[in-house]
This record gives structure tokens, C-alpha cells and sequence, in this order.
């Protein structure tokens, strides 16, 4: 729970220093990331898009080194700096962890966010003419 208390309060070097060197990030569409520092710029990154980014676990399982959590994820997409409300979503979602001596080896998303996607498809920048 200190990786979500982290993720909340988007402290990209707490989460950082709670991955194992060899972290295995995998996204809702499946795309996966190795390397605790490589995801120090996947959490920047996508902290600035999303900046009140959140998620809410309502229900935790563990079995030995497995942790399953199921609840929400919240956020605004930014445009400009400003976080507009018709830009915010929030969507059920489930977070599935594999934590070896006391850090996160593994963290993988389950969640829909075409919501998210639709919104920022909604506010990408005009392709010049050709």
C-alpha cells in the first residue's frame, strides 16, 4: 500500500525507490516497460498529463508475494496547464503487484480507459494542411 500512498502523492522517487531495479510496468493495453528507471520518466510523464491522477483500492488480496487490489482510477487530462472538469475521468479499475523482499517487482493495470484516451484524442492539436 506505500507504492499506492506514492503513487497518490505523486512521488515519482518514493516509487522509484520502492520498485525493484528490474520493475516490470504493464499498462491497461498491455505495453510493458522494464527498469525502475526508465519508469521514473513514465511516472513524470504521466503525472504532468494527469495531475490529480489517483486511484482508490477498496478491496486487497495477498498470497505470499502476489497482491491483487481492486477500486478506481480518477484524473483530469491537462490542456495548457489548466485541468478543465469536462476533461476528468474516472473509471473502475484493478492493479496486480508481484513484491519480492519488500519491493514491487511487478506492476500491472486492468481498466478501460478508452475514457481517458477519448478525452485526450478530444483535445490533441490541429494537424496542419497539406
Amino acid at each position: 500500500m506505500a507504492f499506492v500512498a506514492n503513487i497518490n502523492a505523486h512521488d515519482v522517487d518514493g516509487l522509484v525507490a520502492l520498485m525493484t531495479p528490474d520493475h516490470l510496468f504493464v499498462d491497461a493495453l498491455n505495453n510493458s516497460f522494464r527498469g525502475a528507471e526508465q519508469m521514473r520518466q513514465g511516472w513524470k510523464f504521466y503525472f504532468g498529463m494527469f495531475p490529480d491522477y489517483a486511484i482508490e483500492v477498496t478491496d486487497e488480496f495477498d498470497h505470499g508475494e502476489l497482491v491483487a487490489m481492486f477500486g478506481k482510477a480518477r484524473g483530469t487530462f491537462a490542456v495548457n496547464g489548466k485541468l478543465a472538469r469536462e476533461n476528468f475521468w474516472e473509471i473502475p479499475a484493478a492493479w496486480r503487484a508481484v513484491v519480492k523482499n519488500g519491493r514491487v517487482a511487478e506492476w500491472r493495470v486492468y481498466c478501460d480507459n478508452d475514457p481517458a484516451r477519448k478525452i485526450m484524442a478530444a483535445n490533441a492539436p490541429a494537424k496542419p494542411n497539406r
